[in-house]
């Protein structure tokens, strides 16, 4: 029996040494970068061409879930379905998101910096499909489970003795109130959205920095029954319009891009999964430079100035020069410009690209008139081919690229689509 507690003394002994001997685990900071939406942000119809064993290996196992795990592809409507799915290991509406995208060029560049043993990236996706931005909004139920996924995320960070912040969320809902209109301030809703999530999310994780809207911009114009896009009030534009006056003005706004640049499930609502991770490397992208701290506005108007007959553009160019693109989108006409006076007469003549400065030249003088871009395309029809579009990119992709299914992508900013009054 002696002989026992001795043994017994001997190994506990032995724990104990290797227990003062082992190098204590580094503590990590969680940047978590959800999406949040409607259907295009829940992947709806894009068919997943992200392998999710592969994708932990190609993020050097940096990206995880609310859950602090590897487990992706189980989104459900609620907390207990989701759990179910995960439970019996159901991804059959796994879809292809852009936070698989966001999250290979986020990762990359942490790993090519050398945070790869002290920061890890979480990020999942939230909202309701063919849902209004009024319905989605703070008290919705959809807002509620974002919310207590964060909080679950924050949770599982500091049970780890983790830091956890979220610097931004990727936001992709627009689709619904251009064709419904149920939202009748949508800038200002949106705003408001991005206030509540700021002030919420704080609350939970402490966090004293503000959370950015890395925003998207739909281009579904052409799908409502009385899209005319030669009408001077053009009621269509209202929701990309105010997306793009937000980046353009707010501070806690950056850009991802335009959804027009890419292909649509059957040319109607949805992008396609190849579309969803390349629109998810310019969010990436859009995350690392607020990790740099320069920010991006995009590819966006800054300034309009009539000469004579002329109206001349100037433009945020993140990576000059400019450059009128016919191939990577199917040319529009006047390359997606036009100018529309008070008697919804399209006045546009031709466009002329000088620099960084777009000119149009119209048949008398725009004043009072509206200037447009990718206001365009035909009825029901969304996409490259032929939905509201345009030309003009900046010239990002020629460093900036993305390999995905061995094919290579570059990354360009294609201009904001917009409708600006000039007088």
């Amino acid at each position: 029996m002696k002989y026992l507690n001795w043994v017994f003394i001997f190994i506990c002994s032995i724990f104990f040494l290797q227990g003062c001997t082992e190098k204590p685990s580094k503590k990590k900071t969680v940047w978590a970068i959800p999406v949040y939406g409607q259907s295009l942000a829940l992947g709806e119809q894009a068919i997943r061409i992200t392998d999710f064993d592969s994708f932990v290996e190609k993020c050097h196992h940096l990206v995880v879930t609310e859950n602090l795990d590897e487990d992706f592809g189980y989104l459900s409507d609620t907390e207990f379905k989701q759990r179910m799915k995960k439970l019996f290991h159901d991804r059959h509406r796994a879809f292809e998101l852009s936070i698989y995208g966001m999250s290979e060029a986020v990762t990359s560049y942490l790993n090519k910096k050398g945070y790869g043993d002290s920061v890890i990236l979480c990020t999942f996706p939230g909202g309701r499909g063919a849902t209004s931005i009024v319905d989605m909004s703070k008290g919705s139920s959809a807002y509620n489970k974002f919310l207590d996924e964060i909080a679950e995320a924050y949770n599982n960070a500091q049970s780890k003795g983790w830091d956890f912040i979220v610097p931004a969320f990727c936001w992709m809902q627009g689709e619904d109130d251009i064709v419904w209109r149920k939202s009748k301030n949508y800038k200002k809703d949106l705003k408001k959205f991005q206030t509540n999530l700021n002030t919420d999310i704080k609350a939970i994780t402490k966090q004293t920095r503000d959370v950015v809207c890395i925003c998207y911009q739909t281009n579904c114009v052409s799908l409502s029954k009385g899209f005319n896009q030669n009408q001077f009030d053009c009621k269509e534009t209202y929701v990309p319009q105010g997306q793009l006056e937000l980046i353009r003005d707010d501070s806690l706004f950056m850009a991802s891009g335009p959804t027009y640049p890419y292909s649509f499930v059957e040319e109607k609502v949805h992008i396609d999964g190849l579309s969803q991770k390349r629109l998810g490397y310019l969010e990436g992208l859009s995350a690392i430079r607020l990790f740099e701290s320069k920010p991006s506005k995009g590819l966006i108007p800054k300034n309009f100035n009539i000469v004579g007959d002329t109206v001349m553009v100037e433009f945020n160019v993140p990576t000059p020069p400019l450059a009128l693109d016919t191939l990577a989108v199917l040319k529009a006409a006047n390359y997606g410009f036009s100018v529309i006076d008070s008697q919804n007469v399209n006045i546009l003549q031709h466009v002329i690209l000088a620099n960084n400065k777009i000119k149009l030249c119209c048949i008398k003088s725009p004043s009072g008139s509206k200037v447009r871009y990718a206001v365009n395309g035909k009825k029901n029809k969304s996409g490259f081919k032929y939905g509201p579009r345009g030309n003009l990119r900046d010239s990002q992709g020629e460093t900036e690229k993305a390999t995905i299914l061995n094919e290579v992508y570059p990354l360009y900013n294609w201009c904001y689509q917009f409708d600006e009054l000039v007088k």
